[in-house]
């Protein structure tokens, strides 16, 4: 039985170290500055808390993950797509991934590949109108 524990045991631990969670609050901060995820990870799953009490329509969060040197445009354009799309544009190839806004209590995931994303400078933040001056941080593939 033990052989067979220790031959699954990597495998077990890749799939832990491929998902990560972050929490939102009510005060427009997320728990992390920095999610790090090892380059042996071919998808990653990510999921979002809110850990408030506000209801979305006031102050819902989202996690969007985009090269950084494209964060600033993204977040402009975010604001106009409008809470029908979750404050992120539809079909925008600097969308890397997205999850949907949720509002207090409430937790979303969002299951993403980052073969094509490990020699990038990513980062990620929530698109909600005026939130991504305080909530993004570095996304790191090591």
């Amino acid at each position: 039985m033990l052989a067979l524990v220790m031959l699954f045991l990597p495998v077990l631990a890749q799939a832990s170290s491929c998902e990560l969670s972050i929490d939102s609050t009510d005060q427009m901060r997320y728990s992390k500055a920095e999610l790090t995820v090892p380059s042996d990870c071919e998808t990653v799953t990510l999921t979002l808390n809110h850990t408030g009490s506000l209801p979305k329509t006031t102050m819902g969060h989202n996690w969007v993950l985009v090269e950084t040197d494209q964060l600033s445009a993204l977040a402009k354009d975010a604001m106009a797509a409008g809470p029908a799309n979750n404050y992120v544009p539809s079909d925008d190839e600097r969308v890397l991934a997205a999850t949907e806004l949720v509002g207090g209590g409430e937790s979303t995931s969002v299951e993403f590949s980052v073969a094509d994303l490990k020699d990038k400078d990513l980062s990620f933040f929530c698109s909600f109108p005026g939130h991504f001056a305080l909530m993004k941080g570095k996304f790191i593939i090591e």
